[in-house]
């Protein structure tokens, strides 16, 4: 896996080529434009990497991936069948990003520990549920699944946090960004599903300003959604509802009040923002281990791929 320190602090972007932003390779490969493509000629022979002038990807999504023995790769094998969209072996991929860090935190056995720290809750048991895969059911998540019906979504189509935690005090959901933002909004403005119908009009319980003001026109599609069916999910379990929006620290430092002010917030029901440095700065001080090693020098030393002219830019302010 190549980061800070394996990988060109500047590199040549010229109309036709891009040079490999490996340390020390002299190859240029032809320069791609509008989509990201997986061909020989944008790929470094020495290297096994295809190469864009803004990132670069692995040629298999293991070379991304921190953790990858026999448990782990049964477990991501399981995700993928439920799982949507992957881009697991893009170098800027929030999903590996994902599976790295909180992939540690459970085989940490940490969750709990970082859980209670995160909000001040005695956290005793968790189930660390990925792209809505159940490890204890084997399958996607069952409430999950009651609730894309509940509120008029399709199974296979239907709202998908990146990071479900189920625990005895509370249920998690973390909607995990790396350089994408949280402006979503709908792709067909004339269908509502039964978002604002269905749970016996939770909608209007739990939300200041109508669905036309939130998704639309303030285009928090995406938030909405999950605010709506954790709060939903959360009270059929009759558990408190936490949902975290996780950006890096410099990234959309007002989600909080942007999207707050359109939601009602109660002592078991809150949304935060939460940074990708604060999950470092809670492992950091940590005992050392091999992988409690590793996973700091993954984050020191993580990119997001290189800017217009040819920068890199490092991932996170650690």
């Amino acid at each position: 896996m190549y980061g800070l320190n394996n990988l060109k602090q500047t590199i040549i972007i010229d109309q036709k080529s891009v040079d490999c932003p490996v340390v020390g390779c002299t190859v240029k490969v032809e320069r791609q434009k509008v989509s990201f493509k997986r061909e020989a000629k944008f790929n470094c022979p020495i290297h096994k990497i295809f190469i864009s002038p803004s990132t670069f990807e692995y040629e298999t999504e293991q070379e991304n991936l921190l953790w990858y023995d026999s448990i782990d790769k049964n477990l991501f094998d399981e995700i993928k069948k439920v799982k949507r969209e992957s881009r697991i072996a893009r170098d800027n991929s929030e999903d590996a990003l994902t599976w790295n860090v909180f992939r540690f935190l459970d085989r940490q056995s940490l969750l709990t520990n970082f859980l209670s720290h995160l909000s001040q809750k005695v956290i005793k048991e968790a189930e660390l549920i990925l792209w809505s895969y159940s490890p204890k059911e084997k399958s996607g998540w069952t409430h999950l699944k009651k609730a894309r019906i509940e509120f008029g979504e399709t199974i296979a189509r239907g709202s998908e946090p990146d990071i479900i935690i189920r625990t005895d005090k509370a249920l998690y959901f973390i909607e995990a960004k790396l350089t994408a933002s949280n402006e979503t909004k709908p792709s067909d403005l004339k269908n509502r599903k039964k978002y604002e119908t269905g749970g016996n009009r939770l909608f209007s319980q739990i939300f200041k300003s109508d669905y036309e003001t939130i998704a639309v026109k303030e285009k928090r599609y995406e938030l909405m959604r999950f605010w709506l069916l954790g709060s939903w999910i959360a009270k059929q379990l009759k558990i408190d509802f936490e949902f975290y929006s996780l950006v890096t620290q410099s990234r959309e430092q007002e989600i909080e009040v942007d999207f707050g002010k359109h939601i009602i917030e109660s002592a078991d029901r809150k949304f935060s923002r939460l940074t990708w440095e604060q999950i470092y700065d809670f492992i950091s001080p940590l005992i050392n281990n091999k992988e409690k090693l590793k996973i700091t020098e993954y984050f020191e030393n993580k990119t997001i791929g290189y800017i217009s002219d040819g920068t890199i830019v490092k991932a996170f302010n650690v």
